[in-house]
């Protein structure tokens, strides 16, 4: 289930069979509680994380609730118009629904502003995702003019339809379970919905069930609202935050957290913060992270070789921001310092996505990130783990290019004590030639004007990109010395669609 080569965490879905004093696999490392010293670091850690905007206004919050409640309004009358036009009786169109539920960052308590709301509509078994949702609810939501920046992703992971209603951003996802009429109190968590479902419907199924488990298996929601707060926010500043790409993402997170909050039960937030770090610094990875037995169903997320490290790396460096913290030799503001990823290597693979307009390139920008993580994976593997790959999460946009652009970076370093020849080097062209053909043509070679190029950068060259971008985070990262040369960039491959 865990190879040597990824990691994973795990979440078992059903129910806890321990005592209601222990919760979790294991009992707890600790059951102390706070001291006054504690109280006050939490006091400054909260008073920090307000600061950082990190909690959504009561407008925008009463707004969202508002969209939520016109979007079950309109499926409803989706799935009421379908059971119509099939034929069925007056009775069953009168007693046809379909409900909304929210996972996610949303349903744990820990969205911010602008955040995206996760949402999933289960419908009947004779509604389906295929033609129904994705071609007759997409073209609905597509009249509107509540709803803007429509994009369906049918073929991902997860089918998932994304857009933004009235300015609230929503990814909405789709299952069909085995029951004629949905009823209003459906309990999500009943392992009775998963059956005889398609493997799309049960990974949608599983983001709610997984958030409503997690909620149910910490000691305390308060704080561990607070804590995956803040280190969802420290993960988005050390680039460790994106399970698309290979590292983790919010439910992950939330798994991780959930764990420390078992093993300090009675601990408050400063205190969970600084124990987070600790357990994670020293964790035999790629042992599995569990929240209770695993009896009949898991999540798991894999994470390559050198993600893993890039994630070591920042756990130790938390680690010993929070022991400063403790002996008040740093503030908290430390922990959140953004890593500087464009100092941390001589070598990056560049990733320039193109596309006609902004419209194609949200659809073609969200298929190449999701192909990174296999990047990586791909070249760990073709140079036996000698070549380490830093996949940074945050994008960047040169308004420059005459159409719609944005780029991705990759660090790139040999493996720390690796014994090489001197002068060795690893050419990657032919895994690059591979991706690009093999599965972008595949994928997208009917769907208008796109290109791709992928290039070798030595870090004196980034400041020529960055010099380009206006407004960009980036900018601060940068601080070469040396002069610029067109010479250090080396073009590995273009495909054009």
């Amino acid at each position: 289930m865990v190879s040597s080569e990824r990691t994973s965490v795990l979440l078992s879905l059903s129910p806890l069979p321990t005592t209601p004093k222990q919760q979790g696999v294991t009992k707890p490392i600790s059951v102390a509680g706070p001291t006054e010293v504690d109280w006050q670091r939490t006091r400054e850690l909260e008073k920090f994380l307000v600061e950082a905007a990190l909690y959504e206004s009561e407008e925008e919050a009463a707004k969202r609730e508002e969209v939520l409640g016109r979007l079950r309004l309109i499926v409803k009358d989706w799935v009421k118009d379908l059971t119509r036009l099939r034929g069925y009786s007056d009775q069953m169109v009168e007693d046809a629904n379909a409900s909304i539920f929210t996972f996610g960052s949303y349903r744990l308590g820990v969205h911010g502003p602008g955040a995206d709301t996760d949402t999933l509509c289960v419908g009947p078994s004779y509604v389906n995702r295929e033609e129904d949702f994705f071609f007759i609810l997409h073209n609905i939501l597509a009249e509107m003019e509540e709803v803007t920046e429509l994009q369906p992703v049918p073929d991902a992971h997860v089918p998932v339809m994304k857009f933004k209603f009235d300015g609230i951003s929503i990814d909405l996802l789709y299952a069909s379970i085995c029951l004629l009429v949905v009823p209003e109190d459906l309990d999500i968590s009943d392992v009775s919905v998963l059956y005889d479902v398609d493997e799309p419907t049960v990974r949608s199924l599983n983001g709610c069930r997984v958030a409503d488990q997690i909620l149910k298996l910490v000691p305390n929601v308060e704080h561990f609202c607070t804590v995956l707060r803040c280190l969802k926010f420290w993960a988005k500043r050390r680039g460790v935050y994106s399970d698309v790409i290979g590292f983790l993402g919010g439910v992950n997170w939330g798994l991780l957290v959930a764990r420390v909050c078992q093993l300090y039960p009675n601990a408050i937030p400063s205190m969970l913060v600084s124990r987070f770090f600790r357990v994670y610094t020293t964790w035999r990875w790629p042992n599995p992270v569990m929240l209770c037995a695993i009896e009949e169903a898991e999540l798991g997320y894999n994470v390559s070789t050198s993600t893993l490290r890039v994630m070591m790396d920042q756990f130790q460096y938390g680690n010993k921001i929070c022991e400063d913290v403790e002996l008040n030799k740093a503030q908290w503001s430390s922990l959140f310092e953004p890593y500087l990823f464009f100092e941390s290597y001589k070598n990056y693979l560049q990733v320039d996505i193109i596309a006609e307009d902004a419209d194609d390139l949200r659809a073609w920008r969200g298929w190449v990130e999701s192909r990174l993580r296999q990047l990586t994976l791909m070249i760990e593997r073709d140079t036996f783990g000698k070549l380490q790959c830093h996949p940074y999460p945050q994008e960047y946009v040169d308004s420059s290019q005459p159409r719609a652009h944005c780029a991705f970076f990759m660090g790139l370093q040999r493996k720390p004590g690796e014994v090489v020849q001197e002068g060795q080097q690893f050419d990657i062209r032919g895994r690059l030639m591979n991706l690009s053909i093999r599965q972008i043509c595949t994928c997208f070679g009917s769907q208008g004007w796109k290109s791709l190029f992928l290039m070798y950068v030595e870090s004196i060259f980034l400041l020529m990109f960055f010099l380009k971008v206006i407004n960009d985070p980036g900018i601060q990262d940068l601080h070469p010395s040396n002069s610029l040369t067109s010479s250090h960039v080396k073009m590995v491959m273009h495909v054009r669609l």
